[in-house]
């Protein structure tokens, strides 16, 4: 019975650390006692069995595998003893990554690097493998143009790659501002890399030599074989059976493995598509992802799988990939022309129009989608305006027609319950019961102005993102396709400024189609009229549409759009002004004519009725009312410098005034056939006097005279004065000219009615003088000595008292006027008389001056030069008395006339009474 062998023990290994796949010598004991004895080998953990050769007992040789563990025992097994032990170990070094250009002892497979960041097959290019920065120092990029270091230095490049590389091109593009020591740096960096390549070129030599060495032997042995052998260029040659042989091996292993080796290659040909498909998954789901992204709404997601895909594959020569990008091509064309229908959609939001083609613009679409939506948006804005007129004009014709205003006079808004008192403001009384509906023009009008303000402001912020590029980049970011698509916006600046001009211009004419027609040529009539006129438009109404059309000019000046583009609006608001001034001053004459019909004949304690206090309440009322259209916002002028409006609105409120003074005329010629106007026959020691005049006053014509001659007189000394202060304040600067100018014209009035009373007065005072004296058949020649005034005088004193009462109710300021006239007609009367009468007796004489003095002493208060003249005319024509007893006599008769006439005569004395109080 054999003894049995020792373990196996491995002393020695060389070399004793190394990469994986090192060729490595182990030398021991008992290692085996042939190639069939060794049943294991493992260094570190790793078994290594497949490629160990058993040399002899003492020697094995084999390759390092890439085993888990850092460092291990070298264990041997064989079946004569079983495991071994190991007094050494073995190091294994972690492989370095060999590139396609280093040198290497061992055979390295090629391998595709695979980044699951990207989800890209990267292959690596040679060109990658140069390192990033050759100097090892700081690269400080120079801010040389490249055209200008490539006209420095021509057919050269600064790539330090290329086999015309240029050093002084890559150190002024990289390190242009680096420093000298810097340099010196770099330089060394180089000195020190170029050694360590000449190091590791003779170290890989040296760890290599082993294999040279086994290569050496290998390729001798096969030389001494085929030199032994002899036969190399005889049939059957050693080469030639052993190429037999292995043909016929490959043969038989076809055969065998045919079927598997099928199966295997269409599993890997299965495998293969299968990662294509699994790589490029993102291109091949790309075309319906599309399709999803969009029905939802996803154009942002859309747009960057779409860059994504062509920076990819938009230059791939693969077959498979030109399909399927094609196919993405054909879904982002159908969506550029999506986004651009709804991009030219109307209406549509600004945030939209934006949206829709900063879009466009990252899809690379054709042509200019902002221009287009521009282009699009100005026929929109000029479609809506003029459909607003036509469906405004279309209800006006289908019966739609909005309540006018029913214009009534200034003096109907005025509350009568309540009347303003002179030298009170003036207020217009709020009733609650005038509500109506807007006219149709003013309705059209504001629809228009928000039609325009609503559309125009986002018109103008497209076109300003449009010009500063932000429509097209949200970031700011300079692109070349941005920089050419301002540059366009630029050029058509112009376009749009008549843009903007067409819609301004389009708003000014159908405002004028409406409000203006007189503005237009007939050919502009026939496109922008077409309303009911028949009904002009109140001063209020226009008032409202010029409030309206300054908001719209706020709202676009607002917006920064350049004067000269508003100007037209600027037009158009200055004739409305005038237009509004004009015919609020026809309408406001319009209403003082029918003030007329509102006078109560009711007097105060003046002697003046309301009417002169409506007259000026509708005057006020005018010029309150033109208060905003005349007040002058920025930018417009006062119409009122202008010569044209000046000398209109004077000429208007100049009309204004006749026309009043023009209805008082009218009102002292009205007549009513069914009043009493005979002599009053009553009492005047009777307290009821006053009463009755009052109740019956506005019955009798003279009675009208005298209150007109009262509002006459007020008018002149109040209400005209006010009048022209108030169109002063108002900027009227022809108001002394309008004033005077009325001023005259009721002067004319006053003389007039003034004279038409005093003869229906004094006519018939006058006409009694004559009768009376000479009733009776007196005579001046033969009449008896006097006994008191005669019953004529006193008649005649009467019918001066009742004038004066008359007047005295009226207006306490006409007496003196009206007494003093009438007067001189007697005294005048009186004079003729006298100097009539051929010759008087003692006492015709005495009875004539007792009369006469009488006369002038009872109305020496209203007594004037003319009358006083008359009176000494009389009393010079009488023989002048002689005794002492006729003076005595003359004045005792005189007394008791005074004072049997002393409440009578009362009323001549000033201040006698006070006014009548209502």
């Amino acid at each position: 019975m054999s003894r049995p062998r020792q373990p196996p023990l491995v002393t020695g290994i060389s070399p004793n650390e190394g990469a994986p796949w090192t060729k490595v010598t182990i030398r021991g004991e008992n290692l085996g006692t042939g190639p069939n004895d060794l049943i294991g080998l493992s260094i570190c953990g790793h078994n290594c069995l497949l490629t160990a050769e058993w040399m002899s007992a003492s020697k094995i040789v084999c390759r390092v595998g890439p085993a888990k563990d850092d460092k291990g025992e070298i264990i041997v097994t064989t079946k004569s003893g079983g495991r071994g032990t190991s007094t050494v170990s073995f190091k294994l070094l972690k492989p370095e990554r060999i590139g396609i250009l280093d040198q290497s002892a061992v055979w390295v497979d090629e391998l595709n690097y695979y980044d699951m960041r990207t989800d890209r097959n990267k292959g690596i290019s040679p060109l990658s493998l140069r390192p990033a920065n050759p100097l090892g120092i700081e690269i400080d990029k120079g801010k040389v143009p490249l055209k200008d270091l490539e006209n420095m230095f021509p057919c050269m490049s600064g790539d330090f790659t290329s086999e015309n590389f240029s050093a002084t091109w890559y150190l002024i593009e990289n390190h242009s501002s680096t420093s000298f020591e810097q340099l010196r740096v770099a330089v060394g960096n180089l000195k020190k890399q170029a050694s360590k390549k000449n190091e590791g070129s003779l170290a890989y030599v040296k760890g290599g030599l082993s294999t040279f060495f086994e290569a050496q032997d290998a390729l001798a042995a096969i030389h001494q074989k085929l030199e032994s052998d002899g036969t190399e260029k005889v049939e059957g040659s050693m080469t030639q059976r052993l190429e037999k042989v292995l043909n016929r091996a490959s043969e038989t292993a076809d055969t065998l493995f045919q079927e598997v080796l099928g199966r295997k290659d269409k599993a890997d040909s299965t495998r293969n598509a299968l990662n294509v498909l699994q790589r490029f998954k993102f291109l091949f789901n790309l075309p319906l992802n599309i399709e999803r992204n969009i029905q939802k709404g996803d154009y942002d997601v859309v747009i960057n799988d779409y860059e994504k895909a062509k920076s990819l594959f938009g230059n791939t020569e693969v077959p498979v990939f030109k399909k399927v990008y094609s196919e993405v091509e054909t879904r982002i064309e159908a969506l550029r022309k999506l986004l651009l229908d709804k991009l030219l959609e109307t209406p549509s939001t600004l945030h939209d129009q934006k949206r829709y083609i900063r879009y466009l613009s990252d899809l690379h679409a054709p042509g200019d989608p902002a221009w287009q939506c521009i282009v699009a948006q100005h026929k929109w804005i000029l479609q809506l305006m003029q459909n607003c007129k036509e469906d405004f004009i279309k209800e006006q014709k289908v019966g739609g027609v909005g309540l006018e205003m029913d214009r009534s006079s200034a003096l109907n808004r005025i509350s009568l319950s309540a009347p303003v008192k002179r030298g009170g403001s003036f207020q217009t009384p709020k009733d609650d019961s005038w509500h109506y509906k807007s006219p149709q023009q003013v309705r059209f009008v504001e629809k228009l102005s928000d039609v325009v303000i609503s559309q125009l402001p986002n018109f103008w912020k497209l076109w300003i993102s449009y010009v500063n590029g932000s429509l097209f980049s949200e970031t700011g970011e300079k692109s070349g396709q941005v920089e050419k698509l301002k540059k366009n916006a630029r050029q058509r600046q112009n376009d749009f400024k008549g843009m903007i001009e067409e819609v301004t211009r389009r708003l000014v004419k159908l405002v004028r189609g409406a409000l203006l027609p007189s503005s237009l040529t007939e050919q502009q009539l026939r496109q922008y009229g077409g309303w009911d006129t028949k009904t002009p438009l109140s001063g209020a109404w226009l008032t409202q549409v010029i409030h309206t059309v300054r908001l719209s000019h706020e709202a676009l000046s607002a917006l920064e759009i350049p004067n000269d583009l508003l100007q037209v609006i600027q037009d158009l608001l200055q004739d409305l002004r005038v237009h509004c001034l004009l015919t609020t001053l026809q309408h406001t004459e319009e209403d003082v004519k029918r003030l007329a019909e509102k006078e109560d004949w009711v007097v105060d304690n003046e002697g003046i009725t309301s009417l002169p206090a409506q007259f000026e309440q509708c005057m006020v009322q005018m010029l309150q009312s033109l208060k905003e259209p005349m007040e002058c916002k920025p930018g417009e002028i006062n119409i009122l410098n202008l010569d044209v409006v000046q000398d209109k609105a004077c000429e208007q409120c100049v009309s204004i005034m006749k026309v009043f003074i023009k209805c008082l005329e009218q009102l002292s010629t009205k007549t009513d056939g069914d009043l009493n106007t005979s002599h009053l026959s009553v009492d005047l020691a009777s307290p009821d006097l006053f009463k009755g005049i009052q109740e019956d006053f506005s019955s009798k014509p003279e009675q009208r005279l005298l209150i007109i001659l009262s509002n006459c007189q007020y008018l002149e000394r109040h209400t005209f004065l006010n009048l022209a202060e108030h169109l002063e304040k108002n900027g009227f600067t022809t108001a002394e000219k309008i004033i005077r100018v009325s001023i005259e014209e009721l002067r004319h009035l006053d003389e007039y009615l003034f004279e038409t009373y005093i003869e229906k007065k004094s006519d018939p005072i006058v006409g009694s003088l004559e009768p009376g004296i000479y009733a009776g058949y007196f005579d001046w020649k033969d009449c008896l000595p006097p006994t008191g005034v005669r019953s004529y005088l006193k008649e005649a004193l009467v019918s001066i008292i009742s004038v004066h009462a008359e007047v005295f109710t009226v207006s306490k300021e006409l007496v003196p006027r009206v007494l003093s006239k009438i007067i001189e007609a007697v005294a005048e009367e009186m004079s003729r008389l006298m100097q009539c009468v051929s010759s008087f007796s003692k006492n015709g004489a005495l009875q004539a001056r007792l009369e006469i003095c009488a006369l002038r002493d009872a109305v020496d208060p209203y007594l004037t030069s003319e009358s006083r003249t008359s009176f000494k005319q009389a009393l010079e024509a009488l023989p002048q008395l002689q005794s002492g007893a006729d003076k005595k006599l003359l004045e005792e008769l005189l007394n008791k006339f005074k004072s049997s006439m002393k409440l009578q005569l009362n009323c001549f004395k000033p201040a006698s009474f006070q006014p009548v109080k209502r």
